[in-house]
């Protein structure tokens, strides 16, 4: 029921207030900026006069509801909130509490005498965990970013060069001076704007910075949806980072967690008494792998909290794009069950048909309110139409992450070289299915963790063959169609897999090996980000053609990347997988005239061994591969050469 028009007299409601228009759509699943309303809200009040919050949670199945904190010597009788109607809202206002304050939640269940202590689930600010308490926050910012917002759908469409760096925040960069602690945002700003610079990647990808308890979770097991962790400074300091961010040039991407969240007593789980966020059933609501809760997609009230959710970190913090995790574990109600562990769906299949709703709405909303960001699926399995729009009954999302690609590329630069030529199919199976999805090649940082080793580690052979393997593995990624995406410390060949709580090793770059790692890297995405050829049309088929693809005695592969104008504007990439230089090496092209050796990966500054062509090569007008004409070229060991077609 829609409210009545109020007369031009009568005041208008506060920000803050909840109307009739809130609660239909909060109970339609459908409030997309429910964190205007729930929450703590600090009122605005005449100078001089004391300070005042407005607090709303929902909870209802409580019999009584309690503001409690330092304030009220953490009373739960001292500070009660009134329920809203039947929605199940219990808010007030609590004068003398103002920004900063710590607070939480008392509920005490209906048929029950215990008081439940929980964190807000809407606070925009926590303390620093292992506190759970939440805190009263202001989040006004001045933000200085109006140019990159203005521009950046240029930035972020699909034909724009896509390379985000993956970083963990708070093992980047560590002040081992100063016990070991991680860096906050404000002094990340300045040192990751320089290395991105010389990196040159366009996009960084942080995972998850929203509030959680345990440290070594990555960030992944939320309890603060709103509230950027205060490990490392307040919300402004997080909005700073972004800011400066976006004025040097680089989009900023937010893990999301919308697939689970844990169980600790002071977050979602059982919140009212009841299992109010989560299935009840553990067999839907329980996830075997993580130990955690599973969000209830079917009830529309979690839909409003969800949905809300990914619209505030856009709304205020700027946020370019969101990459949800784990979108695989939301789809299939069997995810990492056994028979018997789940309930089938209505129609006695195992698909979430609640989760994927769910995520069509969220696709939908956040495309219809931001059109020039991008949703990013991590999802692992060959779900179709993931990255497809809603309207011809695909999921919605702008991308999704090519984790087969991933596992079969590290797969096959795992074997020795002499055995590659066994395993051919791992390197080139990608190309049947490329074009079904708009996809991310990510070298993620799921692959350097848990005794899997750092990339430069499942590389095999002598310490010069790891290096020239990896720096192929790179050019791998970036010739082929799709964006990149490489996790940090990968981009100068860390030596240790990523330790969560200890810093990047940035004393390697010390070392020629690794300061010419390094640069490939650079040079690649130079490249990448400068040449049309290589990311225009890098979700359409017209943006690739195989030279040749059945090499597999030589373990040699090469193909074309094609730009809008076609083969007048395209690039030739030549890889081989083996140790043994190819001379007089011939590739078939489909133009006559000098083809300019753009890249080499066997170049000495980059610790090759210094193999190359001079500059480039001219045709012989031979036809070969089933192109009217080749070039011979001198093909190093364990290389990569990126090639451009006459002009």
């Amino acid at each position: 029921m829609l409210p009545k028009r109020s007369s031009p007299s009568a005041p208008l409601p506060s920000a803050w207030q909840l109307t009739d228009v809130d609660l239909h759509w909060f109970r339609e699943g459908r409030h997309l900026r429910l964190y205007q309303k729930l929450g703590a809200h600090i009122q605005p009040v005449a100078a001089g006069s004391p300070a005042s919050t407005h607090f709303a949670v929902w909870a209802p199945n409580a019999e009584q509801v309690g503001v409690i904190g330092d304030f009220n010597s953490w009373n739960p009788l001292a500070a009660p909130l009134h329920p809203q109607a039947d929605s199940g809202i219990w808010a007030g206002a609590v004068a003398g509490v103002g920004s900063g304050a710590i607070y939480k939640f008392a509920i005490r269940p209906r048929g029950t005498t215990t008081w439940l202590q929980k964190a807000d689930p809407f606070a925009f600010s926590a303390e620093v965990p292992p506190r759970t308490a939440s805190v009263v926050a202001d989040l006004h910012y001045d933000w200085s970013d109006r140019e990159w917002m203005q521009s950046r759908h240029q930035a972020n469409s699909a034909a724009a060069p896509l390379s985000i760096y993956e970083l963990h925040l708070g093992s980047w960069m560590r002040v081992v001076e100063e016990g070991n602690r991680s860096l906050t945002y404000r002094e990340l700003a300045p040192r990751l704007i320089d290395h991105l610079q010389a990196s040159g990647f366009t996009h960084v990808e942080f995972l998850p910075l929203m509030e959680h308890p345990f440290f070594g979770s990555w960030g992944y097991q939320v309890t603060g949806y709103f509230a950027p962790t205060s490990r490392f400074g307040s919300p402004q300091d997080l909005m700073f980072l972004v800011d400066q961010l976006h004025q040097h040039g680089f989009g900023v991407i937010l893990d999301w967690v919308p697939s689970h969240f844990p169980n600790d007593p002071h977050g979602l789980a059982e919140f009212d008494g009841t299992h109010l966020f989560e299935h009840a059933d553990p067999r839907q609501g329980f996830h075997p792998d993580w130990h955690s809760c599973i969000f209830n997609y079917g009830r529309h009230e979690v839909r409003s909290f969800l949905l809300s959710n990914a619209l505030f970190w856009l709304d205020l913090y700027h946020a370019d794009g969101l990459r949800v995790d784990a979108v695989a574990s939301m789809l299939y109600l069997d995810y990492s069950r056994q028979p018997g562990e789940w309930i089938p769906n209505s129609f006695g299949g195992r698909e979430n048909l609640d989760a994927i709703s769910f995520l069509r709405q969220f696709n939908e909303d956040v495309y219809a309110n931001y059109p020039d960001v991008q949703t990013i699926a991590e999802e692992s399995t060959s779900w179709p139409m993931v990255s497809r729009p809603t309207y011809v009954g695909g999921l919605g999302f702008g991308m999704k992450w090519d984790m087969g690609w991933m596992h079969d590329i590290l797969a096959f630069m795992s074997h020795d070289p002499i055995h590659r030529r066994f395993h051919h199919g791992e390197l080139t199976f990608r190309q049947l299915y490329a074009w079904h999805e708009n996809f991310v090649l990510p070298l993620s940082h799921d692959e350097v963790v848990h005794g899997k080793a750092s990339l430069l580690s499942k590389m095999p052979g002598d310490e010069w063959q790891r290096f020239a393997n990896l720096r192929v593995l790179l050019g791998l990624q970036f010739g082929q169609c799709g964006k990149k995406l490489l996790f940090m410390g990968d981009e100068f060949g860390q030596g240790n897999e990523w330790n969560h709580d200890s810093s990047l090793e940035w004393h390697l770059l010390q070392y020629p090996v690794h300061a010419g790692m390094l640069r490939w890297t650079s040079d690649l995405n130079r490249l990448y980000r400068s040449t049309p050829a290589l990311h225009v049309l890098d979700f359409d088929p017209r943006g690739f053609q195989w030279i040749d693809c059945a090499d597999a005695l030589q373990s040699t592969i090469s193909w074309l990347r094609l730009g809008p104008s076609g083969a007048s504007d395209s690039v030739l990439v030549v890889c081989n997988l083996t140790p043994v230089p190819r001379l007089d090496f011939r590739v078939g092209v489909p133009l006559a005239g000098f083809w300019q050796e753009l890249l080499n990966s066997d170049a000495e500054l980059y610790g090759g061994s210094g193999v190359g062509n001079f500059g480039g090569v001219a045709t012989t007008g031979q036809p070969w591969h089933g192109q009217p004409d080749s070039v011979s070229i001198s093909l190093p060991p364990l290389a990569c050469v990126f090639f451009r077609s006459p002009r």
